[in-house]
């Protein structure tokens, strides 16, 4: 099966997705006791928890859910960034997550927040689970003195014979004093396809990178977005050995203009809703 990486080129540069580390986040429990002043650690110390069933994973995923994420802002470095993940644990039963997820921007030193906005049924899933989430601090400059950051999600089912996966980016900026969301759900990267589990099949992937233009609309500049799909379809050779059988690359350009409140994803890159 084909390899499956994604790139973020920026600005004829291409830059790797910058992850954040579970380092960042220091002393988790100051961080969350500033933004949620109510937290309580769990019973097992894995977790903690805000009334009345709103659960907060640590950095490392408890059980296949995804955790708290922290990744200092190399734009801003006295800023820290926050993903938290709320995962309702009440409705959260067999393997399913029913929660949502709220962005903090954080001084590095007080651990104060200085904005914070909370993204309503990220963290919903099911057959398609979450499987990570990530800071993505790459080089999004919008315009003069405002750089985004990004969240991404990744999300998988757990089928071999039609294996699907999906990586979606969300962009966010810091305006006046309010952090809000300036390009929702664009795929970035995704696989699928269908197998005998053995060898025979026909996949497709793709990948997208990203890169700012020098083309502004409405103050903020054009995000260039070039996806490149791949196709392979493996089967046994006269000895039985698999061998791929790749197809030709695809690549297709896009233009993604701000129209004053964000961008739009074209229909082609747009994630799937939270169920």
């Amino acid at each position: 099966m084909l390899l499956r990486t994604l790139f973020l080129g920026l600005a004829a540069i291409s830059w790797g997705p910058t992850q954040a580390m579970a380092d960042d986040c220091g002393d988790a429990a100051a961080l969350l006791r500033q933004a949620y002043p109510k937290v309580q650690k769990g019973a097992d110390g894995g977790a903690f928890t805000l009334e009345p069933n709103t659960s907060i994973a640590l950095a490392l995923p408890q059980d296949l859910t995804p955790g708290l994420v922290c990744k200092v802002w190399p734009a801003h470095d006295d800023l820290l960034l926050v993903a938290v993940p709320l995962i309702d644990s009440a409705q959260s039963i067999d393997g399913q997550h029913i929660g949502d997820v709220e962005l903090l921007v954080v001084d590095r030193k007080s651990l104060q927040v200085r904005q914070r906005l909370l993204q309503p049924r990220l963290m919903n899933d099911d057959a398609i689970a979450i499987r990570d989430i990530a800071l993505d601090t790459g080089r999004y400059g919008l315009a003069p003195g405002v750089t985004a950051f990004g969240l991404r999600i990744e999300m998988a089912n757990h089928s071999q014979a039609n294996p699907f996966s999906e990586t979606d980016l969300r962009l966010y900026a810091v305006a006046g004093n309010a952090l809000r969301l300036v390009l929702d759900g664009l795929v970035v990267a995704g696989n699928g396809g269908e197998g005998d589990t053995n060898c025979a099949g026909s996949f497709h992937s793709s990948q997208v990178s990203l890169a700012m233009s020098p083309t502004v609309h409405h103050g903020y500049h054009d995000i260039i977005a070039v996806e490149r799909k791949d196709t392979d379809e493996p089967a046994p050779d006269k000895d039985g050995e698999c061998q791929s059988h790749p197809g030709k690359s695809v690549s297709r350009t896009y233009r993604l203009r701000y129209d004053g409140s964000r961008y739009r994803a074209p229909a082609a890159l747009k994630a799937l809703d939270p169920p």
